[in-house]
């Protein structure tokens, strides 16, 4: 049998290897220069949500316009430590804005009680009865629910529920104004439309709401007026009225629409593209209908004020989305036109 011999192996390649091909590729943090601020932002961000937590849990939940701008001043501040003077400018100038939305929103649900346009009693209660066949539907689930001497799990729930109005937007708002001005731009333009379309309405229609309704008018079976049980029960104060006393800008008849189920829908479907599975979309867009029942249980507000509410989110997500497909469209028709001359 014959030997065979192998011969040496031969490299794959003799030519030489360039600097450039043996330097480890660049990565995110290398092209990226690191902030140095991130830690002190991430630091305060931590001492403000612990801050806040204490006093909620001891004084009471902020609602009155002035202590949550400040609030959310302290936390926008924050996230803007270390950032540019060009980002600070914009900051200065959506603070104007932000205040503005809200003084001419108070202001203006003040202005209801003098404009002298009919108070809408009957209409919302007749509305709600042809929509549940006969039935008064605040009245119908007080029968159901309601015990006086029992505070159940349902209540919690529901207090619980009607509370959050008072903190998701804000935390909305002023987490987009931090992340994205971008995207905070967006949500702001469909959330003032909202409040414009809502303070005119209040005006020209004000409306009752069904714990009025039965206490001063007489126009509906007896109904409690139980929002904060539940929420005390969690050893949780109600709220802090530190500014609320010195300013007139409460409006007892602006039920129509009811913003709390406004501000239920919108701030869950400004993010539901966001969100990937169907299961949470599903579970996300519940809010809004325990919301609702919630206010129609407390007597707070008329089913149909809800449902004109959502309608008003839809419209305002409707047009905008609209209007910036539209920008989106005339800008790429300027680029290609632009593109064209230049060739």
């Amino acid at each position: 049998m014959s030997e065979t011999t192998l011969a040496p192996a031969e490299p794959l390649s003799s030519a030489p290897v360039s600097p450039a091909s043996s330097s480890p590729r660049p990565t995110l943090r290398t092209i990226v220069p690191a902030d140095p601020w991130f830690t002190v932002r991430l630091i305060g961000f931590g001492v403000f949500a612990v801050a806040y937590v204490i006093w909620f849990i001891e004084k009471g939940l902020i609602i009155d316009r002035i202590s949550v701008g400040i609030s959310v001043l302290i936390f926008i501040v924050i996230g803007h430590l270390g950032r540019p003077l060009r980002r600070w400018a914009w900051l200065v100038f959506d603070c104007l804005c932000y205040s503005v939305m809200w003084f001419c929103y108070e202001e203006s649900r003040g202005w209801a009680d003098r404009a002298g346009f009919e108070l809408q009693v009957q209409a919302p209660r007749n509305i709600d009865r042809f929509l549940f066949f006969g039935h008064d539907p605040n009245v119908v689930l007080q029968r159901h629910f309601y015990d006086a001497r029992t505070i159940h799990w349902y209540d919690k729930v529901a207090s619980a529920t009607y509370f959050t109005h008072f903190i998701f937007p804000v935390i909305a708002i002023a987490v987009l104004w931090v992340s994205s001005h971008r995207e905070w731009a967006r949500f702001m333009k469909r959330f003032a439309s909202l409040l414009i379309v809502a303070c005119a309405m209040f005006v020209i229609l004000p409306t009752a709401p069904p714990w009025m309704a039965d206490k001063r008018f007489h126009v509906i079976d007896h109904l409690a007026r139980h929002t904060g049980r539940g929420f005390s029960s969690l050893g949780l104060k109600g709220f802090v009225n530190s500014w609320q006393s010195a300013l007139d800008w409460g409006n007892a008849v602006a039920a129509m629409p009811s913003l709390h189920s406004a501000f239920a829908l919108f701030v869950p479907a400004f993010f539901l593209p966001r969100i990937k599975p169907i299961w949470l979309k599903a579970v996300v867009l519940c809010f809004p209908v325990v919301m609702l029942t919630s206010l129609v249980y407390f007597g707070e507000h008329w089913v149909i004020d809800g449902l004109v509410g959502w309608m008003l989110v839809g419209l305002s997500f409707l047009f905008w989305g609209w209007f910036e497909r539209r920008q989106l469209r005339v800008r790429a028709s300027r680029a290609r036109t632009f593109l064209g001359v230049a060739a």
